[in-house]
C-alpha cells in the first residue's frame, strides 16, 4: 500500500511547519504593507500626474523615482543593503521578525506601481462624471476609482502576494527561516533531492491557490 504522505515528509514534518509559519508571517505582513502603505502611495502616482485631480510634479516625481529605486534592487542586494536599517529599526537584523522589513519595503513599491497601472485603466469619463456630479477627492477615491478598479487591485495584489513567496525564499540569507531556506538547508545541502522536489511542491500548491483564489475573487466582483 502507497503511503499518502512520503515518509521523508512525516519525518521533517515538525520542521516543515515551523518553516511554513515563519514564511506566513513574512508574507502576511508584506501583504498588509502593501495594502496599508502601497495602496495609498499607488493612489497619489496616479492623482498626481499630469492632468490628473490632485497634479503635482515634485510630488509624483519623488514618488516615482523612490518606487523605481526600490524596484530596481534585486532583492538580495537590498536585503543586504538594508542589513544596518534593518538593525536600527528591529534592534537584529536576523531572524523572522528581522526579515519582514526588506520584504515590507519592496511590497509596498511592488503593490504601489501595480495599484497606479490598475486606476489608470480606469475610464477618464468616470472621473468627469464624478467631479461633475461635485464629488470630493476622498469621494472620487472611495466611491469611484476603487470601485471601478476593484477587480484590477485584487489581480493585482494575487500576483504581488505570489512575488511575496518567492521574496520569502531568499530570506535565508539573514537567518529569516521559511519554506524556500528549509529546501536549502534540509534539501539541497544534505543531498536530499527528494525532500526539496517535495517542498517545491508544497509551494506550487500554495502558489496555485492563492492563484486560483484571486481569480475567483476578481471575477466575482467584476460587475462589467
Amino acid at each position: 500500500m502507497i503511503p499518502i504522505i512520503p515518509d521523508v515528509l512525516v519525518e521533517y514534518q515538525s520542521e516543515i511547519w515551523v518553516s511554513i509559519g515563519e514564511s506566513s508571517i513574512m508574507v502576511g505582513f508584506s501583504v498588509l504593507a502593501a495594502l496599508l502603505v502601497g495602496l495609498p502611495i499607488g493612489t497619489f502616482l496616479f492623482l498626481c500626474r499630469k492632468g490628473q485631480l490632485l497634479e503635482n510634479r515634485i510630488v509624483f516625481s519623488s514618488l516615482n523615482l523612490i518606487v523605481n529605486i526600490i524596484r530596481s534592487f534585486p532583492f538580495l542586494l537590498l536585503v543586504i543593503f538594508m542589513i544596518p536599517f534593518t538593525r536600527f529599526v528591529m534592534g537584529t537584523a536576523i531572524g523572522t521578525a528581522a526579515a519582514t522589513l526588506p520584504m515590507m519595503v519592496i511590497a509596498i513599491a511592488h503593490y504601489s506601481r501595480l495599484v497606479e497601472q490598475s486606476l489608470l485603466d480606469v475610464p477618464k469619463g468616470v472621473i468627469h462624471a464624478a467631479v461633475s456630479m461635485g464629488a470630493s477627492v476622498k469621494d472620487i477615491i472611495f466611491k469611484f476609482l476603487y470601485v471601478e478598479a476593484r477587480s484590477a487591485l485584487v489581480l493585482s495584489m494575487t500576483t504581488s502576494t505570489i512575488s511575496f513567496i518567492s521574496y520569502s525564499t531568499i530570506m535565508g540569507v539573514v537567518g529569516g527561516g521559511g519554506i524556500g531556506d528549509f529546501a536549502i538547508r534540509y534539501g539541497y545541502l544534505q543531498y536530499r533531492t527528494d525532500l526539496m522536489v517535495y517542498i517545491i511542491i508544497i509551494i506550487v500548491i500554495f502558489v496555485q491557490i492563492i492563484q486560483y483564489t484571486g481569480i475567483t475573487l476578481a471575477r466575482k466582483i467584476d460587475k462589467r
